[in-house]
């Protein structure tokens, strides 16, 4: 049998056709339009994320055969707000993740509401990306909009209604809304009343990996397929992206080296820890996760090459950098403010420690170690609650380098673990759907049958002693900084 993943990402839909044995067949993506209406605004069409999914999909199943199809799933870009009227007709463009209006709101849940009450509610505060704040806003600022509203939903979310005609979500996306009671797995009263939401106004919620229904009649003609084809809830992007990298069951970790950085914790069991450092959210795999999400990860390295070097041959810089664990020069890599743990927009990137003997590799080499330190710092919020970790896939752009590689592994002192495929949420999309059409019995058997490891970085005792000495000074620097950080922006 077949089965389609789709990752609904923030400027284009990329979509994957996967057999029973996790080959992928084809994969085929469509950009769609990103509009800015006013600066720290971001928002697009939901109409535009199904015409083009519809499209892409014509495209990748034209050469199959359509009768095999079993499956679709997702992973979407999360916190988004989607909003339909009585005659499920979309009311307004959707407020994307990155859509920065909602400051006033986010300030009134964490300090009138409280940050000890969200996390009591939905084990999570306020963020300006996130769902509840948003509806807030259409509340204060559109009021007509907002008395139009018959259903809340979520990006990916709009794809399932529009192929099964069932308004449904998913628990590691829901979590994401601060609506939603993760611990509990359900819809928070508490932040509905906060929200002025009503429960029907809200999906039903389903685990990742179960079916929300079968194409639609228009659907399956649109697409040349029978209406037995399964459509299964999907995840957040973060979740299916772990799914597809088999980051699941309890203690798995993937460390992602994108434009932004995240370490992904799998954990069997709910916990958050006191400060809200991490994210606590549902995992796609029916249990629990805790994130990390660092602002400037690989783009750090792009900054310091691309701007300041002025460079593209990334692999030619590295190559004199061999003294690892000796250098005396600190990056801190806010260049964006930061997110975990600190929480801080006013963080702004810091060399600290060169002197005359400064080389440029020294400092090349700084900004690697940094965005190693700063991931640390969130595994160790994560080691506090008892979690062990002793071994982490990677994946992501900075992955490709073998020195990054080594430094991780020996700043974290875990194995890191290299797969061979890293299509992320599409991947991750199609595995649920195996697994919602009981191709597989869980996503953790998906996960062991699909996810193949290529190579493993193994820590070396002497670096990592090296850089528990280096990581002492590192965590020193942004509680000393902090304070300057508030005057120079």
């Amino acid at each position: 049998m077949l089965y389609v993943g789709i990752d609904l990402g923030t400027s284009a839909v990329k979509l994957l056709l996967m057999d029973a044995s996790g080959k992928i067949e084809k994969i085929v993506s469509r950009e769609y339009p990103l509009s800015f209406p006013h600066p720290g605004w971001s928002e697009q069409n939901p109409e535009d994320w199904y015409d083009k999914s519809l499209d892409g999909l014509r495209e990748l199943l034209a050469d199959c055969d359509k009768s095999q199809v079993a499956g679709i799933s997702f992973g979407g870009q999360m916190h988004g707000l989607v909003i339909l009227d009585e005659n499920d007709e979309v009311i307004r463009p959707a407020l994307l993740w990155n859509d920065g209006r909602t400051a006033a709101e986010t300030d009134y849940l964490n300090k009138k509401i409280g940050k000890d009450k969200l996390s009591q509610y939905t084990a999570n505060i306020a963020f300006t990306g996130f769902t509840a704040p948003k509806i807030l806003w259409i509340k204060n600022n559109e009021p007509d909009n907002f008395a139009k509203i018959k259903k809340i939903m979520l990006p990916k979310d709009y794809l399932a209604y529009k192929m099964t005609g069932n308004h449904c979500t998913d628990a590691s996306d829901a979590s994401g809304m601060l609506l939603f009671d993760v611990k509990n797995r359900c819809w928070s009263k508490e932040m509905m009343e906060i929200c002025s939401v009503k429960e029907e106004q809200l999906a039903k919620v389903y685990e990742s990996y179960e079916a929300v229904g079968h194409l639609t009649p228009e659907a399956a003609e649109a697409l040349g397929l029978s209406t037995d084809v399964v459509v299964a809830a999907g995840a957040g992007d973060n979740a299916a992206a772990a799914v597809g990298t088999g980051t699941v069951g309890d203690g798995s970790c993937n460390i992602s080296l994108g434009t932004s950085g995240t370490i992904f914790i799998s954990s069997k069991n709910f916990g958050v820890d006191e400060n809200n450092a991490l994210h606590s959210f549902a995992h796609a795999d029916g249990k629990y996760h805790l994130m990390g999400c660092m602002l400037s990860a690989a783009s750090c390295n792009k900054w310091w090459m691309d701007t300041i070097i002025g460079t593209n041959d990334y692999a030619k810089e590295q190559e004199s950098i061999t003294k690892l664990g000796e250098n005396n020069v600190y990056f801190l890599p806010y260049l964006m403010g930061e997110r975990s743990p600190h929480n801080d927009p006013d963080a702004r990137g810091t060399f600290i420690g060169m002197t005359m003997d400064t080389t440029r590799s020294d400092m090349t080499q700084a900004v690697l170690e940094g965005v190693a330190f700063a991931l640390r710092d969130s595994l160790e919020v994560a080691r506090k609650l008892g979690i062990k970790i002793d071994r982490s896939k990677i994946c992501g752009g900075g992955a490709k380098s073998p020195l990054w590689k080594k430094i991780i592994a020996n700043v974290l002192n875990v194995k890191i673990d290299v797969i061979e495929s890293e299509e992320g949420p599409a991947l991750g999309g199609a595995m649920l759907a195996a697994v919602a059409c009981k191709e597989f019995d869980s996503v953790e058997a998906a996960a062991d049958a699909i996810v193949k490891i290529t190579d493993t970085i193994e820590p070396d005792k002497k670096l990592v002693e090296a850089y528990n000495k280096k990581y002492n000074v590192f965590k020193q620097l942004y509680p000393q900084l902090k304070p300057i950080y508030k005057v120079i922006v």
